[in-house]
């Protein structure tokens, strides 16, 4: 008798959600219960809390310049290590590819940081 190749995967997966319910489930039982205004308070940097407009406020474009950063070189990481993987395989075509591809990223973030980009102002 042979086992799906998939029943170690949908047991992880179960186990996983089994823990996430559990761990939810149980936080407001075995948490503290000490309530006060700072700790019900919206929490922003360390800093006081700025009011908001009703409609809500503009949110700085630098948030978001800076997020898409960070997905462009996790892309980039992301794509680093099966390349590693497979290195020997590949031999001197994947070299210059990869080459070519970090070089693409570098030439990127050298515009973004001449740009001021990666200031935080």
């Amino acid at each position: 008798m042979t086992v799906n190749p998939y029943v170690p995967i949908v047991g992880l997966l179960i186990l996983g959600a089994l823990f996430a319910l559990f761990s939810v489930s149980i936080a407001p039982i075995v948490g503290p219960h000490r309530y006060n205004r700072a700790k019900l308070d919206a929490y922003e940097c360390g800093i006081e809390p700025a009011p908001q407009p009703v409609g809500g406020g503009r949110f700085p474009v630098k948030f978001y310049l800076t997020a898409m950063l960070f997905i462009i070189f996790d892309i980039e990481t992301i794509f680093l290590y099966p390349w590693a993987v497979s290195f020997g395989a590949l031999g001197l075509f994947g070299f210059v590819e990869m080459v070519l591809f970090i070089l693409t990223v570098f030439i990127a973030y050298t515009y973004v940081w001449r740009r001021g980009g990666l200031n935080w102002d």
